[in-house]
């Protein structure tokens, strides 16, 4: 019986010892925080105390938290306007500490007393002091995607558009008044994209939507995260949706096309560059993409003819010569298949080879690094023509790669 009441006194005297410890520490954190002195470590003893599950409940602590934060920032905003020499990473980080701690006060604040009422006593001054300083969370975004630190800026749009749903910030109604969230949604997602990351990319897509000046962008990076997560589905539903929206825009049509290449459906392909010409007939790319579904198609007078046409408004557009060299040089190995009728085709083969012949030097000589594109059909042009010289030269260049 002795031994438990000497327990019980222990445990008595190490509480008030830790309670009478507590109250030094609270002393020394308002000393500093009304010097203005040591705010740092004002706000680490704090956040120290704050660790424990009791003290996490303690008032006084969590606004001498706020107190510490708030002359850190009133400090930094100070130097800032006054154009002193001062850490701006520093002033937005405290105006991010501010946000979280402010609002993890209220939610302790707003647990239901004895009576079940919910009376939060600090909401409304502190909201509207959060209030006031909340666009440097969209600044803090911004300037940390002017440093490429995309994770951190992504970490302060995300906190941007999260605080919207503060029940801190009760009867502000940010989703119809602040101009900036479809903004700030915006270069959240691009951060996502700089990342590599589809979660990130995907998380605030819906509110990003709302920046008609960049839906085309938004399209984008929504594809490029289907992307990321190998969705191929979606990526190509993306890329549809997208072309569908902004059919001259440098992104979808290529990758459409590509695609559809790749998985050899050239008439998807065509469909897609007559669509795109529809949007705009003078487009040169879309003109050359055509020529290029119709010599994958086999149409080749079609392809050659289209080519011809690049060609008389840009001499030195190369692919348009690979690609009426190439038109020239198919027809002439599909014949050349046919072994039964090899003598009767060929003229006609040799005459289908003379006339790649000039548009294929002439695509070597504007694109000379793509060997791997020239290099087989000169070897089987000079070959074929038994062009001595000029086939022992590609023959040289064949044996040194």
């Amino acid at each position: 019986m002795k031994s438990i009441k000497f327990f019980l006194i222990c445990i008595c005297l190490l509480s008030s010892l830790s309670g009478f410890a507590q109250k030094k520490q609270l002393q020394a954190v308002r000393d500093q925080i009304k010097a203005g002195k040591e705010l740092a470590r004002a706000e680490n003893t704090l956040r120290g105390l704050l660790v424990d599950s009791v003290s996490r409940k303690n008032s006084k602590i969590w606004l001498l938290l706020c107190d510490a934060l708030v002359k850190q920032y009133e400090q930094g905003n100070e130097k800032l306007y006054l154009k002193q020499k001062y850490d701006t990473a520093a002033f937005f980080s405290v105006t991010r500490r501010l946000c979280d701690t402010m609002s993890r006060f209220d939610s302790l604040e707003a647990q239901p007393d004895a009576k079940g009422r919910v009376r939060p006593k600090y909401r409304v001054k502190h909201a509207a002091f959060l209030n006031s300083i909340r666009p440097n969370l969209f600044n803090g975004g911004a300037y940390f995607v002017h440093r490429k630190d995309y994770q951190t800026a992504f970490d302060y749009y995300s906190d941007y558009l999260q605080s919207v749903s503060y029940p801190l910030f009760t009867g502000y109604d940010y989703m119809q008044h602040d101009a900036l969230i479809p903004h700030a949604a915006y270069w959240a997602m691009f951060c996502g994209y700089k990342l590599s990351d589809a979660d990130r990319i995907m998380r605030f897509k819906d509110l990003a939507e709302r920046d008609t000046s960049m839906l085309n962008f938004v399209r984008q990076y929504e594809a490029e995260a289907y992307l990321v997560k190998k969705d191929t589905a979606m990526y190509v539903k993306s890329l549809q949706a997208g072309f569908e929206q902004y059919p001259n825009f440098a992104f979808f049509f290529p990758r459409l096309v590509e695609y559809y290449a790749r998985k050899s459906e050239h008439e998807k392909a065509l469909g897609i560059t007559e669509r795109a010409l529809k949007a705009d007939s003078t487009s040169l790319l879309f003109r050359f993409a055509k020529s290029t579904a119709l010599l994958n198609l086999g149409r080749y007078g079609e392809c050659i003819q289209l080519c011809t046409q690049l060609i008389k408004e840009n001499d030195s557009f190369a692919d348009a010569y690979y690609n009426i060299g190439l038109a020239y040089f198919n027809q002439a190995i599909e014949l050349n298949k046919d072994r039964q009728k090899y003598r009767s085709n060929r003229e006609k083969i040799i005459t289908l080879y003379q006339r790649s012949k000039p548009y294929m030097e002439k695509y070597r000589e504007l694109a000379p690094e793509a060997k791997s594109k020239w290099l087989a059909p000169l070897y089987t042009i000079y070959l074929n023509l038994n062009m001595g010289k000029e086939f022992d030269e590609i023959d040289r260049i064949r044996k040194e790669k």
